[in-house]
């Protein structure tokens, strides 16, 4: 049974807030922005109207977690610090005595809640229509690009996590008293993943057994990262590998496992649609997805402004219909007539090569054809025959005794062309200087959201984690920009 609980149940000592939590607080900002009663309206469906005990309130547990993508903090902090933080009392709806809930009910609510909700789309549009109710979108177009976040399992084994927060943890203890350094337990130097849990576990029960330590701050969060990540690990470690996470390039040399996720943004900064996918994926087919969201959520598009993965055909013809002009230069790669299989093989601007259907780079490329004799040239991409022959996709595209997989493109392209006239115009180039925003935005999730990095594994934790980071940045973004 769910309770609404939309309003604060104020005790005779709640006038405390006005006097502690100012007015230009972050958190009260937000609170005097949006009305959360959208959230119990989302999960109503989730609880039992007329059996079993009261829940804890859907809107609490949903600003828990927004409290943990503002400040980057563990289940465990972040509970705990509401409990003396006034402003996060405030936030939460809670009375200055009342008491906080069990860490334990936040994975619950995650899990049992918000499972199978479009948390991801429910919380762009309320922000988009905040920003629209409010004034602040003004401009006609969207800027888009995509970021990657690295899986939990990758690039760093369980093992190595281990090893940095436990790491994080001596250093914090050593800033305190450096004489602690003698007396810490031993480190575990074997390769072995079973020996670093019983050192940190070890770690854990020495720091803990301090009192007086272990409730320092700087410490307890970093002593209670370490646990939380030696449960997740006890509870994960066999199955680690994210089975949703995918291969992706950064460029020809260098890769990531993890997850793409895509962004469209207006000139003012207000992220108006969002897509997850695994790492692998091209940028550009993700872009007629991109403008419809950002349509359905009240954006005028005249304009897209992104980098050379967005300068498909498919795409320029989708924009084409609707009059909407695409400012991204053009690559020889982008720049095909006709291509057979366009909808399996995708093009990665970063490594400047295609991907095949099953994840794989090509390893190289050449040109084929001569300028202006009969027919137009052409770009080779060759695929690594080795991994073709052994690929779980080889039926159909492989072709059994063959010396090589090669993949044509044609440069020439009359599409192209006026895409390449339109290149030249002051428009375009006046349009191309705000990409660099998108850029900034990617920065701030990552660097000051925690964004870089999935806490989770797979695809629906992904969208979740998105979903907050992206809820948060553009909650800031349109406090900035209140009159």
């Amino acid at each position: 049974m769910l309770n609404q609980q939309q309003k604060i149940q104020f005790s005779t000592f709640s006038g405390l807030y006005d006097l502690i939590v100012p007015k230009d607080n972050l958190l009260r900002k937000i609170n005097e922005l949006i009305d959360f009663s959208f959230i119990y309206d989302e999960l109503a469906n989730k609880y039992c109207p007329n059996n079993g005990r009261t829940a804890e309130s859907a809107i609490r547990m949903f600003k828990y977690l927004l409290l943990k993508t503002i400040y980057t903090v563990s289940d465990v902090d972040v509970v705990e610090r509401s409990r003396y933080d006034m402003s996060f009392k405030y936030f939460s709806g809670m009375s200055p005595a009342e008491d906080v809930i069990d860490p334990s009910s936040l994975t619950k609510f995650r899990k049992l809640r918000l499972k199978d909700s479009d948390l991801l789309n429910l919380l762009i549009n309320k922000t988009v229509s905040i920003a629209i109710e409010k004034g602040i979108i003004r401009s006609k177009s969207i800027i888009v690009d995509a970021t990657h976040s690295l899986s939990r399992s990758n690039p760093y084994s369980a093992l190595e996590v281990l090893r940095e927060r436990s790491k994080l943890l001596r250093k914090a203890v050593y800033t305190i008293d450096e004489d602690m350094k003698g007396a810490m337990p031993e480190k575990n130097s074997i390769d072995e993943l079973e020996q670093e849990l019983a050192y940190c576990s070890a770690l854990e029960k020495y720091i803990d057994a301090d009192q007086t330590l272990s409730e320092i701050p700087a410490v307890k969060e970093k002593l209670n990262l370490l646990k939380e990540t030696v449960a997740d690990t006890q509870e994960h470690y066999i199955l680690s590998k994210d089975k949703d996470a995918k291969i992706g390039h950064k460029s020809a040399d260098s890769s990531f496992f993890g997850y793409k996720t895509h962004l469209a943004m207006t000139e003012e900064r207000i992220i108006t649609a969002a897509v997850v996918t695994s790492g692998e994926k091209g940028d550009g087919p993700e872009l007629p997805k991109l403008l419809e969201i950002s349509q359905s959520n009240g954006i005028e598009v005249e304009t897209i402004i992104g980098d050379t993965a967005y300068c498909g055909k498919t795409n320029l013809k989708i924009a084409a219909e609707q009059d909407i002009r695409i400012v991204a230069k053009l690559t020889p790669a982008i720049s095909q007539g006709t291509r057979k299989e366009e909808d399996k093989f995708d093009y990665n601007k970063d490594a400047g090569m295609f991907v095949c259907p099953a994840g794989h780079l090509a390893i190289r490329k050449a040109k084929e054809g001569k300028k202006d004799v009969g027919r137009n040239q052409s770009y080779i991409y060759f695929f690594d025959i080795e991994k073709c022959k052994v690929c779980p996709l080889k039926d159909g595209c492989y072709k059994p005794g063959a010396k090589t997989r090669t993949y044509a493109v044609a440069i020439k392209s009359t599409m192209h062309q006026e895409q390449q006239a339109f290149q030249e115009t002051h428009y375009f180039k006046d349009k191309a200087k705000h990409r660099y925003k998108i850029e900034a935005k990617n920065n701030e999730l990552k660097n000051v959201h925690g964004y870089d990095r999935a806490i989770a594994y797979g695809i629906e934790n992904m969208q979740m984690q998105g979903a907050l980071a992206i809820f948060t940045v553009n909650l800031k973004r349109i406090i900035k920009l209140i009159p």
